[in-house]
């Protein structure tokens, strides 16, 4: 018998929830082992969840602002944390990510995890552009017009649509 893979608890809100575009990265992890479904959670304190450029969800690291946040909790090996911060741009700016308190739905027992949160180089200054108004689960109907990776701009990089979207007149980003 194989040494079980070390895993950590990684909450998902946006993207990589099941339904949802990123959501095959998960499902080739589990596959390989590389991850587990633990069920739906949410965060024990109010943080923002807002649409930033192509709707993409961020989650800004803004503890008692907000709302209790709905998503997936999943166990990921080290190979299965790799993937998910290359695909989260952690070692370019887009996000980073940390730690963070969770509550079963049932809410009888509260889970250390961690989550991927907009890079706080920009994230005031998205929670400003949203109208410090944000949401408390990425749903279908907020992910309406999201726009996958590859169908975007490619000659834009991701750390400039942010701050393109930043810098335009506020709309209904909701």
């Amino acid at each position: 018998m194989g040494a079980e893979k070390p895993m950590s608890l990684i909450f998902t809100y946006g993207t990589l929830k099941q339904d949802f575009p990123n959501h095959p990265l998960i499902q080739s992890l589990i596959l390989t082992g590389d991850a587990n479904y633990l069920g739906v959670h949410h965060t024990l304190h109010k943080y923002p969840l807002v649409c930033g450029p192509h709707r993409v969800p961020f989650l800004l690291n803004f503890q008692g602002q907000g709302h209790h946040i709905r998503g997936e909790l999943y166990s990921v090996s080290k190979h299965g944390l790799d993937r998910m911060d290359e695909l989260e741009g952690t070692s370019r700016g887009h996000y980073e990510r940390l730690p963070v308190d969770l509550v079963t739905v049932e809410g009888d027992k509260v889970v250390g995890a961690e989550a991927y949160y907009g890079h706080r180089s920009y994230a005031m200054e998205l929670w400003r552009r949203n109208g410090e108004k944000g949401f408390c689960e990425y749903s279908e109907d907020k992910a309406k017009g999201y726009v996958r990776r590859g169908d975007r701009d490619q000659s834009v990089g991701f750390l400039e649509h942010i701050l393109l979207f930043i810098s335009s007149s506020s709309s209904t980003s909701n």
